[in-house]
């Protein structure tokens, strides 16, 4: 497992994927990515990077960057946007050099609890608590300046599904990145919460399964 120290840049944060997709043997072999979350950083990197094997992107109430501004630009609103109080007992904490820190979040569990897991099955929130760890934030000093590129990220199909009940990426911020920068189509799980593949599993699936039919 990779320790925070070790993650120093974009790259590192997604180096796994990264990884998988290098190790694909052609073109031919396509993928569609499913990014929820901070995730959606990651499917954009990779995006950029190999193009040609990935046939959409689809943001699972991920963050969705554009082509326009730096990497963590809509993460860096979303930041401001949050009081400190509502991140409840979140520890919000420092690493890396100091003359260029990169910040980190461990959720507690009353975050998770209202925030996060609110319309999920109990056993879902209690797995939850018992795997939390301490993750980097994608903020400009992880990502970097230099915006991902229309050949690459801006080229690719992109599926963004809202879900109506995050009690973290509000509704209306979901629907704010949509603006920023449209994807090819906009799906919505109402009732979901952060975390719709446990909140609504089978609506889920169910637009997953829409959208690979239409894209692969």
């Amino acid at each position: 497992m990779t320790r925070l120290e070790e993650i120093q840049t974009l790259e590192d944060y997604c180096k796994p994927l990264l990884e998988f997709l290098s190790s694909l043997c052609s073109d031919e072999e396509k993928v569609i990515l499913v990014a929820h979350s901070m995730g959606g950083f990651s499917a954009a990197l990779a995006a950029d990077i190999f193009p040609c094997k990935i046939s959409a992107i689809v943001f699972l109430t991920g963050f969705m960057p554009d082509t326009r501004n730096p990497p963590a630009y809509v993460y860096e609103k979303f930041l401001r946007s949050i009081p400190r109080e509502e991140w409840l007992d979140t520890v919000l904490g420092k690493y890396g050099k100091p003359d260029c820190p990169l910040d980190f979040a461990l959720m507690g569990p009353k975050f998770l609890t209202k925030k996060v897991y609110q319309l999920s099955p109990r056993k879902d929130l209690e797995l939850a608590k018992t795997l939390v760890r301490a993750n980097p934030l994608v903020t400009n000093n992880l990502a970097g300046t230099r915006s991902f590129s229309e050949e690459g990220y801006g080229s690719i199909t992109r599926v963004y599904i809202i879900s109506g009940e995050s009690n973290i990426v509000l509704e209306d911020f979901q629907r704010w990145m949509i603006m920023n920068f449209p994807p090819k189509e906009v799906m919505e799980i109402k009732d979901a919460d952060q975390m719709p593949m446990n909140s609504r599993p089978h609506e889920v699936c169910a637009l997953l399964l829409e959208i690979a039919c239409k894209y692969a």
